[in-house]
């Protein structure tokens, strides 16, 4: 049985620390920026920047070009992934594990189409999509029009979605963009786009250590959270015996990698700005490590978009936002809870660095703190 063994706490500071350790947020580290990519299992990237926002308050040095640059060179991929949402992954990464996927993509799909999905013919539907995707990259308009020729009776956004969400599709970048991708990218089969087959194998156990070196120590509901993928005790049992196990304050079982960082509770952590669906928030079941209830529930907008925040002593510390006003940009900083000036001082300084990274073009920059 999984946690028979488990018996040292670990406290909410210690699981803080760990955490940021592993998500490269304790010392900007100086590492390829694929290998960080591959750290991290991918990021969020629901939409183009917060990747590129993420990779630079994790890494010495980095710059918009060398992730861009990637994705033209077909290392990194963007495509649907975890928790049916987009993730940026390197290509070896997508091809491994997209397979693993497709069980939870076609739940997904059932479950937020419902009675819709029952109306869709899905093997003639794929069969239209794949070759016109096949030729060359589409948007999703070019798609769902094609779809509407060919099954004139159907319903246009549920085949839309569906093929989304089943065929392994890569989204392309384009040359001249800030960051990487327009907002309306089109989309290609990943087998064309990488030339190689996605691997067929569904066993969850070699994931299982690459979530706990980027997100642990962590619980099995935690990976469910951060996967999507359900159920995962004997993922987890089938690698136990490479595992050591720990409880939290609430006598969960935590599983680790024997060797990995669990750096002590006083270890300091910087400030930082993340972007919007970092990672490191979206990634455990219990997110009170780095997160009250209270303010996780302040971060979400009426349509589940998490706002871009920032860590005050390694914790959400409040959200942040920018504005641009003719040449200048101002980052606008609304804290949770009053902070000290020190705080202050240093959110101030970071966040400056932030809009010279993500605002090149502005003549000044400025912070500001609201309410």
């Amino acid at each position: 049985m999984l946690g028979r063994m488990a018996t040292e706490v670990l406290s909410s500071q210690a699981l803080n620390r760990a955490t940021l350790a592993r998500q490269l947020l304790l010392t900007r580290e100086k590492m390829p920026v694929l290998r960080a990519v591959e750290h991290l299992v991918g990021l969020q990237a629901q939409l183009a920047r917060p990747p590129y926002l993420a990779l630079w308050s994790r890494l010495q040095g980095f710059q918009r070009d060398s992730l861009t640059n990637l994705a033209h060179k077909r290392d990194v991929v963007r495509g649907t992934m975890m928790r049916g949402t987009l993730h940026l992954m390197s290509a070896k990464d997508y091809l491994r594990y997209r397979g693993m996927y497709r069980p939870m993509l076609t739940a997904a799909m059932n479950s937020i189409l419902k009675e819709r999905a029952a109306s869709l013919d899905l093997p003639a539907l794929l069969a239209t999509a794949r070759p016109f995707l096949d030729e060359k990259p589409r948007t999703f308009e070019e798609v769902r029009a094609h779809l509407m020729k060919h099954h004139v009776d159907g319903d246009e956004r549920a085949m839309g979605f569906a093929t989304r969400m089943l065929l392994p599709l890569i989204q392309v970048p384009e040359d001249g963009l800030d960051w990487g991708w327009p907002g309306n990218s089109g989309f290609t089969l990943a087998e064309s786009w990488l030339g190689m087959p996605l691997d067929t194998d569904e066993d969850a156990s070699p994931l299982v250590l690459r979530y706990l070196a980027a997100f642990g120590p962590a619980t099995v509901a935690d990976m469910q959270t951060w996967s999507g993928l359900k159920p995962l005790k004997h993922a987890f049992e089938k690698v136990r015996g490479k595992l050591v196990e720990f409880r939290d304050e609430k006598k969960r079982v935590l599983f680790d990698l024997p060797k990995a960082p669990r750096p002590p509770e006083d270890t300091p952590a910087p400030v930082r700005f993340l972007p919007d669906y970092d990672n490191l928030i979206l990634s455990h079941a219990d997110r009170t490590r780095v997160v009250t209830d209270e303010h996780r529930k302040a971060m979400y907008t009426g349509n589940l978009r998490v706002q871009p925040v920032f860590l005050v002593d390694g914790r959400v510390a409040g959200m942040w936002s920018t504005e641009r006003k003719k040449g200048s940009a101002t980052l606008v900083c609304k804290p949770f809870v009053p902070l000290k000036k020190p705080a202050r001082d240093a959110l101030t300084q970071e966040g400056e660095d932030v809009l010279r990274f993500t605002e090149p073009e502005a003549t000044s920059v400025a912070v500001k703190f609201g309410t």
